[in-house]
């Protein structure tokens, strides 16, 4: 960092297929949870994120920005989402403890005037946004200083746990496939998937939308 401006390298920028001012808000939350904690960025399990994002926002870049930065990703399991439509994200890491990091009220506010998000709300992607406007209000993210952007929380008694890892797997006597163990509904006496035993319909409303 060169005074209040922060690098993000460029596979972060690659990766997330878009330049955005939520994407860097993310990476920012992540590398300033993890200096709150004293963590460096986690390679297996050494550390939980939870986005408080929902779905439906624009802002949901974030999560991506802070996967990069921590390492707690989706397909590790590392990383939740707890649908309270906030822009704010918590680190959690076993024996070091947690810290909620907030985007400010105020510099949401200050963000929400720039050209950018007129064009966001026209329904415009951010790809075919204009590249001076995209600059304007990515500079304005990236130049600030944490104490601008963010509200820091530590959460003394924040617990965590998830279900033991298991390799079990059982095939549906309805389809074939693999499901595993977990995941296994028991219809007339058979075991079976969920979307074959009808038992859980989470997955319809996923596909249509509705949460």
């Amino acid at each position: 960092m060169t005074g209040n401006k922060i690098e993000i390298p460029k596979w972060v920028w690659d990766f997330h297929g878009h330049t955005c001012p939520f994407m860097p808000i993310g990476y920012r939350m992540g590398v300033l949870a993890m200096k709150e904690l004293s963590i460096d960025r986690v390679k297996d399990h050494g550390a939980f994120a939870f986005s408080e994002m929902g779905v439906g926002h624009p802002q949901t870049c974030m999560m991506d920005g802070t996967m990069a930065a921590t390492g707690c990703t989706y397909g590790k399991l590392m990383m939740e989402r707890l649908d309270y439509g906030k822009v704010a994200t918590i680190l959690y890491a076993p024996g070091k403890g947690a810290v909620r990091i907030y985007l400010r009220s105020e510099f949401q506010d200050e963000l929400g005037k720039f050209e950018f998000f007129a064009y966001r709300k026209k329904g415009i992607e951010p790809s075919d946004i204009p590249e001076d406007v995209t600059e304007k209000v990515v500079a304005k993210v990236m130049e600030a200083s944490d104490e601008e952007l963010f509200k820091v929380e530590k959460l003394p008694d924040f617990t965590f746990s998830r279900p033991k890892g298991s390799f079990a797997k059982v095939k549906c006597s309805n389809c074939g496939e693999y499901v595993f163990e977990r995941y296994v509904r028991m219809k007339d006496g058979q075991p079976m998937c969920i979307p074959c035993s009808g038992y859980d319909q989470t997955w319809v409303n996923v596909l249509k939308g509705v949460q």
